[in-house]
């Protein structure tokens, strides 16, 4: 049975990272690549496990070798997937997890069609706003930033596969995981439309 590789994106704060984290420890198939980025190693961070930080002439010249399966530059850092990290992973029979930005998820849908695309939603922009202040680890003008590039993050939910709205965290969890295992049995959920809530969130 061939491997699968599942895209995961979110706007800043929507809680992917974490709702991966969990996905991943609860489910011995999957793992997470690990990005190249050159932003900034936050305290709790360590290399190899949450990035591989590296400078801009190694990220450009990994790129310019054609090293990344996809790159993008956002908030002023580049990132980047390794290729290779990607195919090794499949080929010893794990499902492989890409937590990549909306720009990565279309360079991977063109290079890899088969991959399983997920956008993670945040129940309001209420809710998004309070999440990025409480992680505590961003300037308020990068909150604010992050802020506004989340609607025109949002407006790119027609290309992804799947939506899955965390607003309670074990209830998204396992909308992750029925998405997980019904792809792996043939039989993935209907994409859920959550019409309701896009109108929210992409108001002016």
């Amino acid at each position: 049975m061939a491997n699968h590789l599942f895209v995961v994106s979110a706007p800043s704060g929507a809680g992917k990272t974490t709702l991966i984290d969990a996905l991943v420890r609860a489910d011995p198939a999957l793992c997470v690549s690990i990005s190249h980025t050159t932003r900034p190693k936050r305290p709790a961070e360590r290399h190899g496990v949450h990035y591989y930080f590296t400078d801009r002439g190694e990220f450009a010249a990994l790129r310019e070798a054609g090293e990344f399966l996809e790159s993008a530059c956002v908030f002023g850092h580049a990132y980047g997937t390794s290729r290779q990290a990607v195919a090794a992973a499949l080929a010893e029979r794990q499902d492989v997890v890409l937590e990549i930005d909306w720009q990565g998820a279309a360079q991977v849908r063109q290079h890899w069609p088969t991959a399983v695309s997920i956008f993670v939603l945040p129940p309001s922009r209420q809710a998004l706003l309070g999440r990025l202040q409480s992680r505590a680890q961003d300037a308020e003008a990068v909150i604010a930033a992050r802020t506004a590039q989340a609607k025109a993050d949002i407006s790119h939910h027609r290309e992804f596969d799947h939506l899955v709205v965390n607003a309670d965290f074990d209830e998204a969890l396992s909308v992750l995981r029925r998405i997980v295992e019904g792809v792996r049995l043939g039989t993935p959920p209907p994409r859920e439309d959550h019409a309701s809530l896009l109108k929210q969130l992409l108001s002016p």
